[in-house]
């Protein structure tokens, strides 16, 4: 191939090229013919060799040789060179290499050239790989050029100084001049490229910010010419008058309205006008559309416009195009703590999402409907979510079914649908649940007597028809062992009643302990089981102690360390064995974030020793060498220990155990022991801030660090009617960072019966007089109700400010 080709033959002999290594050596040939003729001094084909060598570099192939024929260029006065150049510079040079800046003199003399193009291409440049070094030398002139009459330079001037202000932020208040003049401008490319500075610089400074406020009825005006303009041809996209200008200029009043009243107040009126005219058929219109919702969402809007920004969402929700679904449900999920119930009105659109295609549809439509989960709708909405769970993607299954069981926990209407909703879970997705689920549902169970008999029925009957998940298997082997009598007495009032014989029980456990399938875990809850249906049972004694002594050499260490204790139970302390082994009691524990009775945020009550009726004490008669002779069995019989009888027990004081791990899980199972309660923790003091129409709001400081603080309020009902959609907004000093964490409801019951709490952490790193602002608003009886408390005051703050 000649060294002179033109691009174009270059291009088709590359494209024609069979393999890679054919590709490599035309590219080879021509490269080294390019080096050839660049290290000639008389060489007109300068701009022509350029151009293949970035073809070139575009491929992927190494140019970095043409950096300096770039800069050579660039300082041709001939336009066709100065393109090709400038084009180069852009493509193979950037901040990083030395070569940059050897051009900064031929940008400066171009930028003050008489021809507008070349002042474009070195305006250009400078926006494309411009350093800090450059920007500092140069900003002078790009200020002068946003003052220039060519509306096509100062278009170009305006997107080159946002560039030098993201490099060096000290340069912004030299624009801020002539930022705020260009808004005079009829020119929609001059208005685009000084609405993004003015958004650059409001991003970057917060006096910038306050001083462009005052520029909010311009760009409103502004917005309202492109609104209501007829058609224009120049501008005009599906319809919609120039819509990228639109969005811009809605992002900087998002920018300019946020945490400001006046300024919000001066575009609702826009907002409102651009959300009802604005054609929703078309994505054009959509994106503005978006845009629009994204605004009044942000500042502080009215009440009747954030409900019709809603709208659009839910409108956006039967959108065909799944992107817009998408856009829509992340939008929704950002306020459904502050506006809960304008989006419970499309609850039923949000559900439908759950049966979309796209996964991503799905995950988002999930969270919003864990979200949207409340006392009033549990029932229907769990019936959703359990409908979701039994055809989710295995990848959302672990998500659903922890939110799942986080909203039954907090909204459970009873203890029975509670127990069921989980059990459902356990039967449909056991293997995806957290670890804590087992532990959580026995302390449920143990604790809802009345239900004991209704539960272990229906844990049989599962146990009996899937084994293969296993958190679902460990709890039916727990209320097996524990209310192993209640099933074979077959009288349940609950569930239809089941002949069950000893031998039917033993089989089913035995099923467990010798199924593949079965986790080392599982197999403990089953022998432990089984073990505790000796006691419980008559007639199969003996065939429990077999199954017993089967796995004293099992190869699972803590699989036959159980068994070796129960063995040894059986032979020399089958006399303690009935004591051992009795019923688990009631435990008083309350779980973080329950909202049934009782708010989730109240401190958790202190761990009660289970009390023992005197005729079931655990140790009748010889207490004291009983439990010697159980120490022995433990291989700590010589060792000074001390333990405390439960509450109501006549056992007398022991030494506490000290001894080996497999030791104390052994005294466990007594029962009667129970460690020394911890003091309790110091009371936190509370304020009462607001007491009016039988709402009441309490607070409450805990000190995180020396800036740090986390503020706790409390709200109560005293009413007789039941309150809904109660919301809490707060407002600090401008230096304070605030963050509102998701509050444990928003449904406060009459006459006190449950309490809504909302955790605030306040930051305070200027050490400012501490001020907060709370806005109350609910619902009662269908009639909204809003009002504000300042608080000046912060229980447990010995300064102001902290």
């Amino acid at each position: 191939m000649s060294p002179s080709v033109p691009l174009q033959e270059m291009i088709r002999a590359i494209r024609s090229a069979r393999t890679q290594c054919e590709e490599r050596g035309v590219i080879q040939r021509e490269c080294a013919a390019i080096r050839a003729q660049f290290r000639q001094v008389d060489n007109g084909a300068r701009s022509h060799n350029l151009a293949k060598l970035l073809y070139v570099h575009m491929l992927g192939y190494p140019a970095h040789f043409g950096q300096m024929e770039c800069v050579r260029m660039i300082a041709s006065p001939r336009y066709s060179e100065k393109r090709v150049g400038y084009l180069g510079a852009m493509m193979l040079l950037d901040e990083k290499q030395d070569a940059s800046l050897l051009i900064t003199n031929s940008i400066k003399n171009d930028l003050s050239h008489s021809n507008q193009y070349i002042q474009s291409l070195a305006l250009c440049t400078l926006a494309c790989m411009g350093s800090a070094e450059m920007c500092r030398d140069l900003a002078p002139e790009i200020d002068r050029l946003l003052r220039a009459s060519n509306s096509y330079i100062k278009k170009k001037a305006a997107l080159c100084a946002v560039h030098i202000v993201r490099k060096v932020q000290d340069l912004g208040e030299l624009f801020v001049p002539a930022a705020r003049s260009l808004l005079t401008e009829k020119n929609h490319g001059v208005l685009h490229g000084a609405v993004v500075l003015i958004t650059e610089l409001c991003e970057n400074n917060p006096e910038t910010l306050e001083r462009f406020r005052k520029t909010v009825p311009d760009l409103v005006q502004i917005m309202k010419s492109l609104v209501i303009s007829g058609y224009s041809p120049e501008h005009d996209v599906a319809g919609i008058s120039d819509p990228f200008l639109q969005v811009r200029i809605l992002r900087l009043l998002r920018i300019l309205g946020r945490n400001n009243e006046a300024a919000s107040e001066a575009m609702n009126d826009l907002l409102a006008q651009v959300a009802t005219n604005t054609d929703s058929t078309k994505t054009v219109g959509n994106a503005v559309l978006y845009e629009t919702v994204l605004t009044v969402l942000d500042i502080k809007s009215e009440s009747g416009l954030r409900v019709l920004a809603v709208n659009i969402l839910g409108r956006f929700l039967l959108n065909n195009d799944r992107n817009i679904r998408y856009i829509a449900m992340t939008s929704l999920q950002k306020i459904v703590g502050t506006d809960h119930i304008a989006v419970q009105r499309h609850r039923g659109t949000i559900v439908d999402c759950l049966k979309d295609q796209d996964a991503s549809v799905k995950r988002r439509a999930l969270e919003l409907s864990l979200a949207l989960v409340s006392a009033s709708n549990i029932r229907s909405m769990m019936k959703e979510l359990l409908l979701f769970l039994s055809s989710c993607p295995l990848e959302l299954r672990a998500q659903a079914a922890s939110g799942i069981f986080n909203a039954a926990e907090r909204y459970a209407p009873s203890q029975r649908w509670h127990i069921d909703t989980i059990l459902h879970v356990l039967t449909t997705a056991g293997g995806d649940v957290r670890d804590e689920t087992v532990p959580n549902l026995i302390q449920l169970i143990t604790n809802t007597s009345e239900l004991h008999c209704y539960t272990v029925h229906k844990l049989y009957r599962a146990l009996l028809t899937d084994i293969s998940q296993q958190s679902l298997v460990q709890v039916a082997c727990w209320c097996i062992g524990e209310y192993g009598d209640l099933l074979l007495r077959g009288e349940c009032q609950e569930t239809e009643p089941v002949q069950v014989t000893e031998d039917n029980i033993l089989d089913a456990l035995e099923v467990v302990l010798q199924s593949h399938m079965s986790s080392p875990a599982t197999r403990g809850f089953a022998l432990t089981a089984t073990m505790k249906l000796s006691t419980r049972i008559t007639d199969n004694v003996d065939r429990i102690r077999s199954i017993v002594s089967i796995y004293g050499s099992c190869i699972d260490v803590e699989l036959q360390q159980r068994a070796v204790e129960y063995n040894a139970l059986f032979k020399k302390y089958d006399h303690m064995r009935a004591a051992v082994l009795e019923r688990m009691p009631v435990i008083e524990k309350n779980s973080p974030g329950h909202t049934n009775g009782e708010s989730a945020g109240e401190a958790l009550k202190e761990v009660q020793p289970a009390k023992v009726k005197q005729g079931d004490s655990l140790l009748p008669q010889q207490p004291a060498n009983q439990v010697c002779d159980l120490l022995d069995l433990l291989g700590s019989s010589d060792e000074h220990l001390q333990l405390r009888p439960a509450q109501g027990s006549t056992a007398p004081s022991l030494p506490s155990n000290t001894a080996s791990t497999a030791g104390g899980d052994l005294l466990d199972l007594l029962g009667g022991f129970e460690p020394t309660p911890p003091a309790p923790a110091p009371q936190v003091p509370t304020l009462t801030v607001y007491d009016k129409g039988g709402v009441t709001l309490t607070l409450s400081c805990e000190k995180q660090s020396n800036s740090g603080l986390i503020v706790t309020l409390t709200a109560s009902n005293s009413t007789d009617s039941d309150i809904s959609g109660f919301t809490l907004q707060a407002a600090v000093p401008k230096s304070v960072q605030l963050h509102m964490k998701a509050p444990s409801g928003d449904f406060l019951p009459a006459r006190g019966a449950a309490k809504v709490t909302q955790m605030v952490v306040l930051n305070n790193p200027n050490k400012v007089n501490l001020k907060m602002r709370i806005r109350i608003s609910h619902g009662t009886q269908g009639s909204a109700f809003q009002d504000t408390v300042q608080i000046d005051s912060f229980p447990g703050l010995s300064v102001p400010g902290q």
